[in-house]
């Protein structure tokens, strides 16, 4: 399972009203934070989201909002620009 990183501050929101269980959030999430539940995606654990937008992107109906950039995955990017080492996160 990957880690959490920090608890209660990923800017991840979830409307299970405007899901129609597509399933495209189960599909690209890289640390596994939705699954489907009968006809409808869930969040498994919302303090593993790294934030890197694939959920948002590719979210047809607009349940879901994170703002990309300010989690894990930006600080992965930013070592990459600098060229410093690439911190783990998981």
């Amino acid at each position: 399972m990957p880690m959490r990183y920090l608890k209660d501050v990923v800017t991840l929101q979830y409307q299970p009203e405007k899901c129609t269980g597509c399933g495209m959030c189960v599909d690209v999430c890289p640390h596994a934070v939705f699954e489907m539940n009968g006809k409808k995606a869930q969040m498994t654990d919302r303090d593993l989201c790294i934030e890197c937008g694939a959920c948002l992107s590719n979210c047809p109906f607009g349940a879901i909002s994170v703002r990309p950039g300010v989690g894990c995955a930006w600080a992965i990017m930013l070592s990459a620009w600098k060229g410093r080492p690439t911190p783990s996160c998981d």
